[in-house]
């Protein structure tokens, strides 16, 4: 049963694949009701608060010819403690697959463990395949169809946006520089799992940096995210100040590349992470990027629950 839980262990041509889907999506909207989900129902597991991935499935769901039903914590048994193995059966008899948008990566995989329906992994605290495969695609909108050309820096929390960025630079052969503050690089696991299929490859370089103007020096590319993701909200002041200095601002973007283009998953926090000149700023890719969420969880349902 294929799933998609995270980018890592998937071949380069899926990738790309999804992408190009993504860009062929676009093209065709507003387009009639498609029938890749025609007749079929999947299930949104939202157990963080969510807009973007939310709409993005709904709209996508509905515009492929299937259903969405919505389950929040509030709303089912899973606030009340049923075990996430009894979900994940009464789902997967129920309907044609399942959106997942939780807290741990082990609660998304136990879901894939036990539903009999594909799951994808609409967010977890260690990964987020689906905004990445959009940032691509956007890159690729932007920048160009040879995504190896262009140079990219990511400043701030190694976080699972970082994690989902490390595994696409591996897979793809991309060049990428992560500036992190001491105490927040990315999983370790992540980094060795990547820099061994690069290895083999030979294609692609990751690097990590504590200097954000070191990153961000000849970038095309410049990323970013809230310093506290939901559920760290108790460390934000401890994290502000941790984060100073690696705020994407007019005098860190005039260290890249004079082409680049800035992006954030949302939602920002301005004047933090982000100043928010710089959001809504010429180089600003950000609500671009937030568009093609749709686009690419189109291709993505199509991809895995219609199997083409």
């Amino acid at each position: 049963m294929p799933h998609f839980l995270t980018l890592g262990g998937l071949p380069a041509a899926t990738v790309t694949s999804l992408v190009d889907a993504s860009a062929a999506y676009k093209r065709m909207r507003p387009h009639a009701l498609a029938p890749w989900l025609a007749g079929k129902t999947v299930a949104v597991v939202l157990e963080k608060a969510s807009t973007r991935t939310r709409v993005g499935f709904e709209v996508a769901i509905r515009e492929l010819g299937g259903h969405a039903t919505i389950l929040t914590t509030d709303g089912s048994q899973l606030g009340r403690g049923e075990p996430v193995e009894d979900t994940a059966r009464v789902l997967g008899r129920m309907c044609h697959g399942i959106v997942i948008r939780t807290f741990s990566q082990a609660r998304a995989d136990e879901l894939a463990r036990w539903a009999p329906v594909p799951v994808i992994n609409g967010l977890t605290d260690h990964s987020h395949p689906c905004q990445v495969v959009a940032d691509l695609f956007t890159v690729m909108e932007v920048a160009g169809p040879n995504l190896r050309q262009v140079r990219y820096a990511w400043i701030g929390d190694g976080n699972n946006m970082a994690h989902s960025w490390i595994e696409a630079a591996a897979i793809l052969g991309l060049d990428i520089i992560l500036a992190c503050p001491e105490g927040y690089d990315p999983d370790p696991g992540v980094l060795t799992r990547a820099r061994a299929r690069i290895a083999e490859t030979g294609k692609g370089r990751i690097e990590l940096t504590r200097d954000p103007l070191v990153a961000a020096r000849g970038a095309d590319v410049l990323n970013t995210d809230v310093w506290a993701s939901m559920g760290q909200e108790a460390e934000a002041q401890k994290r502000r100040t941790a984060f100073a200095g690696y705020c994407i601002d007019d005098a860190m973007l005039a260290h890249a590349s004079s082409r680049a283009i800035v992006l954030h998953c949302l939602p920002a926090h301005r004047g933090e992470e982000i100043a928010a000149d710089v959001l809504e700023g010429p180089h600003s890719a950000v609500f671009r990027q937030a568009e093609n969420r749709l686009h690419t969880q189109k291709a993505i349902l199509e991809l895995f629950l219609a199997g083409r």
